[in-house]
């Protein structure tokens, strides 16, 4: 299983996330590319955007964003995803292409860089109706992860007080009412992901989908 602390164990397990999305996106029309993803707000264009902002972000080059944004970290995304954007959807997935294979990152753990890669990819290929088949041991590890934390989204927060069993993997935490799923649905569910609501089981859901959807 992959661990968190090993540079020589993540890298390649990063790098080979976003080669396979970049090979999944090569086909797509402008039109395709103008598809909402599940980030409100953003088209599955401007998540593959963010994606390479991230892999082209120094620590320092990260502070400074921060510090020009007045501390706005929202402010600083959207900034950075504009510098990756390109004009078309073929440029957007060209500048992806150049750093798939980078070890540049934010002050962010190797983690949750990797679960940046999956979720976002996941954000994007959903509502294209794509599917990628991630290695279940590289999900296990990412759950573990996002279960213990509330670092860039909010997971460990989300599923207080729920016991999570997945169907297709041995990950497994928690007290309390069940919520059961494939390992991916369970990791979207705890990054806030309402479309894989729908895919889950158990007594725990209609606890989990309120604090997914508080408005509900």
């Amino acid at each position: 299983m992959p661990n968190s602390g090993t540079k020589t164990e993540l890298w390649p397990l990063i790098h080979a996330e976003r080669a396979a999305l970049a090979n999944d996106l090569a086909e797509l029309t402008e039109e395709q590319w103008r598809t909402p993803s599940l980030c409100e707000g953003l088209t599955v264009r401007e998540v593959l955007a963010h994606l390479t902002s991230a892999a082209s972000l120094t620590p320092l080059r990260w502070m400074a964003g921060v510090v020009r944004c007045r501390w706005d970290f929202d402010k600083q995304v959207a900034m950075r995803l504009a510098e990756q954007l390109g004009d078309d959807g073929a440029e957007t997935l060209e500048r992806f292409r150049g750093v798939v294979t980078s070890t540049t990152k934010p002050p962010l753990p190797k983690m949750a860089m990797l679960g940046e890669t999956i979720v976002h990819g996941e954000d994007i290929r959903h509502p294209l109706g794509i599917r990628r088949d991630h290695p279940v041991d590289v999900l296990t590890a990412l759950a573990g992860y996002y279960r213990g934390s509330d670092m860039v989204v909010v997971a460990k927060g989300r599923i207080g007080g729920l016991r999570l069993r997945a169907t297709d993997g041995p990950f497994a935490t928690g007290t309390g009412p069940l919520v059961s799923g494939t390992t991916l649905a369970l990791i979207m569910a705890m990054t806030g992901r309402a479309a894989h609501l729908a895919e889950l089981d158990g007594d725990g859901v209609p606890i989990l989908r309120k604090r997914v959807l508080p408005q509900d």
